[in-house]
Parts: C-alpha cells; sequence; structure tokens
C-alpha cells in the first residue's frame, strides 16, 4: 500500500509541475535547436476573405465592433463582412441592419441563427453560406488591429497551413485578477509562438483567427474552435500556426466571477480533451505535437485530479518521514493563503497568484461535475465586465 501511494504522489506531483513549469522549460530549451526557424511571411498573398463576428445580445459592444471591422486595412474588393446573430433577443440583430444601411459601400450580411445553440453552430451555420477562400474569425468584444487580416493571410505560406492564430492581447488590466489574467496568457502566448514555429500550436483563440474555407469543419456545438481547431488540423497531417503581429484587443474579466466562469466554461469537454485520440501517441508520425500536446494540454487538463491524488498520497504517508511531513504542510500552507486573499481580498501579488491558479483548477472540478451530471452547454451567458 506505501509503494502504491509513492507511486500516485511522485506521478501527481510531476504532472503538476510539468504542466506548471517543467514543459515551459524544456520547450524554451528545445527553441535552441530550432532558433533558425522564422515564421514565413507573404504579404503579396491576398485572396479573398469572409471577417465574421458571431454575436449573442451584445448591443453594447456590436456597432463599435462593425467600425472596427470595415476599417481593417485589407483589399475592399476582396473582403466581406458577415455578422452570425445566435438567436440574439435585444437589439444586435437591429443595430447590425441599420450599420449595413448606413454602410452600402461595404459587403456586410447578417445570419441570423434561429434556435440558440452557441458560438460554434452559428459558426458551423453561417460558414455554409461563405464563398471566399479564407474565414476569419473574431470575437464581438474584440478590437482588431488595422493590419491583422493581411498580417494572417501572410502566414499561410504553403498548402500545409490551414489554421493562423493571431494575438489576443489584454487590455491594460484595472484590478488583480485581470492582472492575473494577462501574466498567464502572455506566457502562454509565448509558448505557442515556439510551437507553431517548430511544428503546430495546441490551441488558439477566439479573438482573431483564420482557417481556409475548404477545410472547415462542422464541429460538435459544445466543442470550442480554440482546442478543437489545431488539434483537428494535427491530425489531419496539416498545421496550426500563429502570427502575433495580428493582433485583437479585449478586457479580461475584472471579477474574479467573470474569470471563474469563463474558465468552467472552457472546461466542458475536459475529460475529452486529456487524451482525445490515441494516435496522438505515435510520435513517428505526429512528432514533436505529441510531446507538445502531452506537456502543454494533456498535463493541464490534469490538474484537478493531480492536485488531489497528491493531496491524499501525501496524508497516508505523512508518518513514513519528514519529508513528507513537511510536503503536506507546504500544501496546507498553499491552500492557506488562497483563503486568506478569498477572506482578507488582500492585493499582494502572491496570494493574488496563489488564488488565481487554485481559482483555475477549481473551475476544472466544476467543468468535470457539470460534464458527468449533464449540465455542460453549449452556449454561456457573456461576462459583462470583458464588455
Amino acid at each position: 500500500m506505501e509503494l502504491i501511494m509513492k507511486i500516485i504522489l511522485y506521478l501527481s506531483a510531476f504532472i503538476i509541475i510539468w504542466a506548471m513549469v517543467g514543459y515551459s522549460l524544456s520547450l524554451k530549451l528545445i527553441a535552441k535547436l530550432f532558433k533558425n526557424r522564422r515564421l514565413e511571411k507573404n504579404y503579396s498573398f491576398q485572396p479573398t476573405v469572409t471577417v465574421m463576428v458571431v454575436a449573442h445580445d451584445e448591443e453594447k459592444v456590436i456597432t463599435t465592433k462593425l467600425q472596427n471591422i470595415i476599417e481593417l486595412d485589407y483589399p475592399k474588393d476582396k473582403i466581406e463582412f458577415l455578422i452570425a446573430s445566435d438567436n440574439s433577443t435585444d437589439k444586435t440583430n437591429a443595430f447590425v441592419k441599420q450599420f449595413i444601411k448606413e454602410n452600402p459601400d461595404y459587403r456586410i450580411r447578417l445570419y441570423e441563427v434561429k434556435e440558440r445553440k452557441g458560438k460554434t453552430n452559428a459558426q458551423n451555420e453561417a460558414q455554409k453560406t461563405v464563398t471566399t477562400e479564407y474565414l476569419v474569425m473574431t470575437d464581438a468584444n474584440s478590437i482588431m488591429e488595422e493590419n491583422s487580416i493581411k498580417e494572417l493571410m501572410a502566414a499561410f505560406t504553403s498548402d500545409e497551413i490551414s489554421y493562423v492564430s493571431g494575438r489576443l492581447a489584454i487590455l491594460k488590466p484595472s484590478t488583480e485578477v485581470s492582472g492575473a489574467e494577462a501574466s498567464y496568457w502572455d506566457s502562454d502566448t509565448y509558448l505557442r509562438e515556439i510551437e507553431g514555429r517548430i511544428q503546430t500550436i495546441t490551441a488558439g483563440n477566439g479573438a482573431i483567427y483564420a482557417c481556409k474555407t475548404e477545410a472547415y469543419h462542422d464541429f460538435n456545438p459544445i466543442e470550442s474552435h480554440d482546442s478543437a481547431m489545431p488539434l483537428y488540423y494535427a491530425l489531419k497531417g496539416k498545421r496550426a500556426i500563429c502570427n502575433h503581429d495580428a493582433i485583437a484587443y479585449e478586457k479580461a474579466g475584472e471579477t474574479i466571477e467573470d474569470e471563474f466562469g469563463r474558465k468552467v466554461r472552457m472546461n466542458r469537454r475536459i475529460l475529452e480533451k486529456i487524451v482525445p485520440d490515441i494516435r496522438l501517441l505515435n510520435v513517428f508520425r505526429y512528432k514533436w505535437f505529441s510531446y507538445f500536446y502531452f506537456g502543454h494540454r494533456t498535463c493541464r487538463y490534469l490538474l484537478w485530479i493531480a492536485h488531489l491524488t497528491v493531496f491524499v498520497s501525501n496524508s497516508m504517508l505523512i508518518a513514513n518521514s519528514w519529508f513528507y511531513f513537511t510536503l503536506f504542510v507546504g500544501q496546507i500552507l498553499f491552500y492557506l493563503m488562497a483563503i486568506i486573499k478569498f477572506l482578507t481580498k488582500s492585493n499582494n501579488k502572491y496570494l493574488v497568484l496563489v488564488y488565481y491558479y487554485c481559482v483555475t483548477v477549481f473551475a476544472q472540478w466544476v467543468g468535470v461535475f457539470n460534464i458527468l451530471t449533464g449540465k455542460a452547454k453549449p452556449f454561456w451567458e457573456k461576462a459583462e465586465s470583458t464588455r
């Protein structure tokens, strides 16, 4: 029994350490082997593009978003705009129609989804009306830089590239919660850049990305393109990369409730994403992507259970030596820091980081609970503090 507990403890601890520290350090070392590999760009490549915005009850931001996308720097005769309204019940549709009427020189269309089934379903439906060569997706609350479409298209330099993600830049954080999210996102963005440069990224972001229209796939509505698309293309032998010179700006959630809700939504398919396809174990076929996915996705998707098994197995080994006792006390102190932050609302940066991390792990538990109880859903209420 003791041996089993030790195996569980060390395996779980490895998953946690590798997910949060080990993988990023290893990737930085691996990047040195590919230091001469750079993102290739071809700015003369300017195919026809449809910019799709999916919106559900976005009356607060939709007009600003429409103004933003028509000001994008791209040949006017090669760009169209498609607003996929996911059964909006506020003034979103009316605002879009009014904007179209006031801007007849731009090719803007409104596609109204009759039954709300979530963002992915709206994308699936609206995509079937697209006739351009490429499709750019962006969120209603994201503001794109003028050159973002040119940058995305410039990265499609070969037939093997089916997907290009831009960079989501978090606007100046106004709270410790949004600050923690911005710090995490900057670190994760750096890892994706290395992955894409070497082979294929493991995830994109919904604020700004592009794919070939002919390569678009109808995903299950409960799926998210952020995690599903890069994986899908990788398994097809194609590349999903990133060009972080294509930038979109968003506000992070300013309250822990908003950020927690967002993370719960992100984990609505967490059990399937741990090992989504046994083929990924074939390193001879998928090469670096197998390694990337295990370190960047699988280990992170296992944090919820790894923390529990570390705690339980460690508690059963306390009497064995001072090492296990000290490790257990360390865990107690770690969680105590999160509780202190919650109770005192302190802005101490160390307490904030620990609290943010614990909230992230707890959100995974809630995501798993929702899956097991059938409560996971393809749509959600937006975080008002991000608008």
